[in-house]
Order: C-alpha cells, then structure tokens, then sequence
C-alpha cells in the first residue's frame, strides 16, 4: 500500500496521466460528436485531436520546470524528449499512418476485383487458399498512428494547462 500512495503522490507522473487520460476522453468525445458512434478504440488508440503523446511530454516538461526550476539540467531533458516526441508524432508516425491508408485502398480495390459474387468466400491469395473479405478487412492497417501539427499543439497546450493547474507537490 506504501507504494501506491508514493505513486499517487508523485506530481509528475500525476500531471502525465491526467493529461494523457483528458486528450484520450477529449479526442473519443470529438469522434463521437462528429460521427455519432462510440469508438472504444479511440479511448486507447494513437492519433487523433488532440494528441495524447504531446499532453503526456508537455505535461512532463512543464511540470519538472515547475518542480525543478527553468535552469535545471531536467527540464532540459524533457524538454528534448518533449521536441522528439511530438516531431516524430508529426513526421514519421504520421506518414506511417499515410502509407497505411495507401496501402489499405490497394488491398480493398484489389479484393474487389478478384471478388466473385456468387460466393461467399470472394479473394483468391493462391491455389486453394481463400480468405473471406471480412477476415481481410480485420487485418486492415491502423491508420490513425500520427498526427497533424493542429493535433500536436492541442495536445501540447491540454499538456501545459493540466500542468499549470495541477498543484506541485
């Protein structure tokens, strides 16, 4: 039990989850309102506004700027980390989730063309092997794996403000 209180107590990794866990809320709540349909995924899942990774870094970089002071060698690293994260978010996630989308419309466009109506089972992969269309659709790519900058500066601002709000222990 010690060791969940001292958990509990540790600011920085309070203001992480609590900002990690508001853009996760945030972001399954603008899915629902643009869409009207819950999307469990959304609760976990990567992409999307705001971005979960830039509120989680920014969170942790304000807050040891807090706890630690602007000149500390601490700040310092998360702030690097901070820059690193939310630049891989925009750059190489981002286009990952891109190529995953291309790829994704290939492998459907495909599968259609080698569909046969009459059957159920309608992609031929080789010689006696069929796969149902449905079962090649659940082995879809994700494609919701980075972000746009909007999508990381909402994420980077949520991160400073439950930082900024959350008192320093």
């Amino acid at each position: 039990m010690g060791s969940l209180r001292i958990l509990v107590s540790n600011y920085l990794i309070n203001v992480a989850f609590i900002a990690w866990g508001s853009a996760q809320i945030i972001k399954t709540l603008l899915v629902f309102i643009s869409t009207k349909k819950f999307e469990a995924e959304r609760l976990f899942g990567a992409g999307g506004m705001p971005s979960s990774h830039s509120a989680l870094v920014c969170s942790m970089a304000i807050g040891m700027c807090r706890k630690m002071g602007f000149d500390s060698p601490e700040f310092a690293l998360a702030l690097a980390f901070a820059a690193v994260v939310m630049y891989d978010a925009m750059g190489v996630r981002r286009a990952a989730g891109e190529q995953a989308k291309v790829l994704n419309k290939i492998v459907f466009d495909f599968s259609d063309l080698w569909g046969k109506p009459d059957t159920d089972k309608d992609v031929v992969l080789q010689e006696g092997e069929e796969i149902e269309k449905n079962a090649l659709r659940d082995k879809a790519l994700k494609e919701y794996l980075g972000h746009t900058p909007l999508e990381v500066l909402g994420g980077a601002l949520l991160g400073i403000l439950v930082a900024m709000i959350v008192k320093v222990s």
